[in-house]
């Protein structure tokens, strides 16, 4: 850190919004569920390749995934706009 002291007036967050809209909220949740799937299905890619897979963590790892993909999908059903046919 250099030591600048900033006032109250010239805080970075005075800037920016200081709240996100609904919509943004749950499309930075999604971008973050996404890629916590992305990151288990390798996860779980890299433990089959094992000689030895540990089972239980293999569970435990599809059954966050499928949480995951719930979320997921909740989501996108509450971003999409509901269309009357």
């Amino acid at each position: 850190m250099l030591g600048v002291a900033l006032q109250p007036s010239e805080s970075p967050a005075m800037n920016c919004p200081t709240e996100l809209d609904r919509e943004e909220v749950l499309r930075v949740r999604l971008a973050v569920l996404r890629r916590e799937h992305r990151d288990l299905d390798e996860a779980i890619a890299a433990l089959q390749d094992r000689p030895v897979a540990d089972q239980l963590a293999l569970r435990r790892l599809k059954k966050r995934k499928l949480q995951l993909k719930d979320q997921i999908a909740r989501i996108e059903d509450e971003l999409t706009p509901d269309i009357i046919a």
